[in-house]
């Protein structure tokens, strides 16, 4: 009986993302290049943006003000990766995102630091 009250709440439980993946660089760029439907989210400052940041990502800061208001543009349905230039922005912008319902959302590990240390491109 015991089972059945410990599996039955786990069967009915919301199908949404209730953490975020954070990826190596590699399963980054793999994912980029294999799923042309995700959607890159650089969460940088704009200053910061337009010195470097990977091809195809917009920017949307997580410092900004309407932070919130622009990722409600953003599809629920589709995955969203995200990245900042340690891990530390894209880590809260990623948690903000699972509390509005995002289903898959992926963390850079290291950042765009980290991209750059194992030689991968940027773009200006």
């Amino acid at each position: 009986m015991l089972f059945l009250v410990i599996v039955i709440p786990t069967a009915c439980t919301d199908s949404r993302a209730k953490s975020v993946t954070v990826i190596s660089p590699v399963e980054f760029q793999q994912a980029i290049k294999r799923n042309r439907d995700l959607q890159l989210v650089d969460v940088r400052t704009t200053e910061e943006f337009r010195v470097g940041h990977l091809e195809d990502a917009q920017n949307i800061c997580v410092t900004d003000s309407d932070f919130k208001a622009k990722v409600k543009e953003l599809d629920k349905q589709k995955p969203v990766y995200v990245y900042c230039r340690k891990g530390g922005r894209s880590a809260k912008a990623a948690e903000i995102l699972l509390e509005m319902g995002f289903t898959e959302v992926y963390d850079l590990e290291g950042g765009l630091a980290n991209w750059e240390a194992e030689g991968r491109d940027v773009s200006k």
